[in-house]
């Protein structure tokens, strides 16, 4: 997760419903010059955008069945799953949307619905990771998952430039830029809509965000082949309830939400998991806690605390001598210690017959302690949530609760999440007690959440139109975060041309290591179903002085100049008017875009970005996906 997002977002949630207020900073409007003026500005930038007409026709009505898998070896006996349809489901002909008929298709094949605090103050690709862990509950508990109907887009990305072509001797564009991206999505005072004061100090066009269906932001066609998911405004449709009813903040609302009868014929009924029950300290939340951790642990199903959603508890340990010199250098939220890190403690306390892991498993084991499965972060970090690094770690027994365990059996029809469980969590904000179990939330990840076509698209006809410029030779790539990571001073470097500079080192060591690929040389990441895909390999090597493709939400027009006399290539070098009218309105926004980019840069023959951005984190994980070489690839 890049903390560079949003502070305040890593705050846990206020859970009152949003309450009706007039917003603070006022929104930009076009008559604040005048109407006789805004007029005419709108239509002479309109004619300028006429590229950006709504041209997404190309919408898919093909939506195949969903065939959840049962959650299989679940050791409470639970009730049996409501069992799956045969019959396909049919959204509504011509339209994006699902009628009542094929959403209702989609909840009862499941337990009921899960829901969530999204943290709408992120940005996209925290957002993703949230979904992402939402989506694998969902699965773990059979029910449905309800995510956001939207998102919020930071920055409107062409009309500025547009409205300087149209008044160029003007020293201000009136508003305008913000309200080209508002004559086509919502605009909102970001502030207002997250009841945040984080940007209040920024410029009034600053301060501003654009409502971005979840429909831009992922193919949700595609993720529905796999897993049970609706979003906010399905929900509050099946329930005879307005869209409008959904709360801006991404709060779930506990009483309007649940005021009318809906799947099971009567208001749905809810229960609670308060965010402090979810994973306090002292306690590793994970999947399920399998039969044989069980039986070596004592388990008694009769123990825990029910009024914290407690269903079970262990023995007390023995705090034998490996216990306890493990024990003493836990520290931090994350309570488990690396499976080399364990290795060296006990060896340098005489503890003996854990130079193999067998035998490392063994002592553990044997002592009170567990060998559970996760990923490794950039740098040791988590936010980059990739999932193309596995790795084991131990931790005591009796801080594990497994989350099936817990919460499989509550029976109301929507078990609601509370707060914020995001932040210094490993992907899925939990651990794995086997790695078949810590496979199928990479798959989900890496196969399952994808961009939509047209943003496929538009990637591979730039990937085309970047090898072109260098010759027909690989390219490389790499994203170049400043905005907001400047102002929180968590930048690379300060000094843009010292950053560049940065990024243009590690390409030319990326170089070095293109020249040693070949076809028969390429290797995969550890992920499941991993393939190799030799294109990363099959043309030359780049040369020194080739151009070289950069994603940055820089915007200072000095900087972007700055780029292109020292070899950068960026988007809008790329795109062309034909592009812009093939995609429509929403690559006008800059967090569309940068999804393009990062589809883009999962193209490219070497990549490199910043370790406190999550914006690589999707990278790696499109890269692995598509069968690059582990060596391709640099997180620093």
């Amino acid at each position: 997760m890049a903390p560079g997002s949003s502070t305040a977002g890593y705050l846990p949630l206020n859970h009152s419903p949003e309450t009706s207020r007039l917003p603070r900073a006022s929104l930009l409007r076009f008559t604040r010059n005048g109407p006789s003026f805004a007029i005419l500005a709108i239509a002479l930038v309109m004619g300028v955008l006429g590229g950006f007409v709504l041209s997404s026709s190309g919408r898919r009505p093909d939506f195949c069945q969903l065939p959840l898998d049962p959650v299989s070896g679940h050791s409470n006996t639970p009730q049996p799953h409501v069992p799956l349809s045969s019959s396909p489901i049919t959204p509504s002909v011509d339209s994006d949307e699902l009628d009542l008929e094929a959403l209702r298709a989609i909840v009862t094949r499941t337990r009921g619905y899960y829901a969530r605090d999204y943290s709408m103050t992120l940005g996209w690709n925290n957002m993703r990771y949230i979904i992402e862990t939402a989506l694998h509950h969902g699965a773990l508990l059979n029910r449905t998952v309800i995510i956001p109907s939207f998102v919020y887009a930071r920055a409107c990305e062409y009309s500025k430039s547009v409205v300087d072509l149209v008044f160029p001797d003007s020293q201000t564009d009136g508003g305008l830029s913000s309200d080209v991206c508002a004559a086509y999505a919502t605009m909102v005072n970001r502030g207002d809509a997250v009841n945040s004061d984080e940007w209040r100090e920024l410029p009034e066009e600053k301060q501003m965000a654009w409502k971005v269906p979840m429909t831009e932001m992922l193919n949700l066609t595609h993720l529905r082949r796999t897993q049970s998911v609706i979003t906010v405004a399905e929900y509050l449709r099946l329930h005879d309830l307005p869209e409008e009813f959904e709360l801006s903040t991404g709060q779930w609302d506990t009483e309007k939400y649940h005021q009318n009868p809906g799947v099971y014929g009567n208001p749905p009924s809810l229960h609670a998991i308060e965010n402090h029950w979810y994973d306090p300290p002292g306690l590793n939340r994970v999947d399920r806690i399998p039969e044989d951790m069980k039986e070596r642990g004592q388990w008694n199903p009769r123990l825990g605390d029910r009024r914290l959603d407690r269903y079970g508890a262990w023995k007390t340990p023995s705090r034998t001598k490996a216990y306890h010199v493990l024990e003493v250098m836990l520290s931090g939220r994350q309570l488990a210690l690396s499976w080399e890190r364990a290795r060296a403690v006990l060896e340098s306390n005489g503890i003996g017959g854990v130079s193999t892991d067998e035998g490392l498993t063994e002592v553990l084991l044997s002592n009170g302690w567990e060998v559970l499965y996760t990923f490794d972060g950039a740098l040791g970090m988590d936010y980059v949530k990739n999932v193309v690094n596995p790795i084991k770690l131990v931790a005591p027994r009796d801080s594990i609760r497994g989350f099936v365990d817990d919460f499989y059996d509550i029976s109301e029809d929507v078990l609601f999440l509370k707060g914020e469980i995001h932040y210094e969590r490993k992907p899925a904000s939990l651990l794995f007690t086997s790695t078949p179990a810590r496979d199928v939330f990479a798959r989900l990840v890496l196969y399952d959440m994808t961009h939509t076509n047209r943003v496929k698209q538009l990637a591979e006809a730039m990937d085309n139109r970047m090898r072109e410029l260098v010759g027909g030779r690989m390219w490389m790539g790499a994203h170049m975060r400043r905005g907001d990571f400047v102002r929180y001073h968590w930048v690379m470097q300060e000094d843009f041309g010292k950053h560049l500079s940065r990024i243009k080192n590690h390409l030319d060591g990326g170089r070095e290591i293109l020249k040693t690929l070949s076809p028969s040389s390429v290797t995969s990441y550890a992920i499941p179903e991993g393939s190799i895909n030799v294109e990363y390999a099959q043309y030359e090597p780049p040369q020194p002085g080739d151009k070289f493709y950069i994603a940055t939400d820089e915007r200072d027009p000095g900087n972007l100049a700055y780029l292109g006399e020292h070899g950068a290539i960026r988007a809008p070098d790329l795109i062309t008017m034909e592009d812009r009218r093939r995609f429509g309105w929403p690559l006008l926004l800059t967090d569309v875009l940068g999804i393009v980019e990062q589809d883009l840069l999962a193209r490219g023959s070497y990549f490199y970005a910043h370790a406190l951005s999550s914006v690589a984190g999707g990278v790696i994980n499109m890269r692995a996906a598509n069968g690059a070489d582990p060596r391709t690839a640099e997180i620093d």
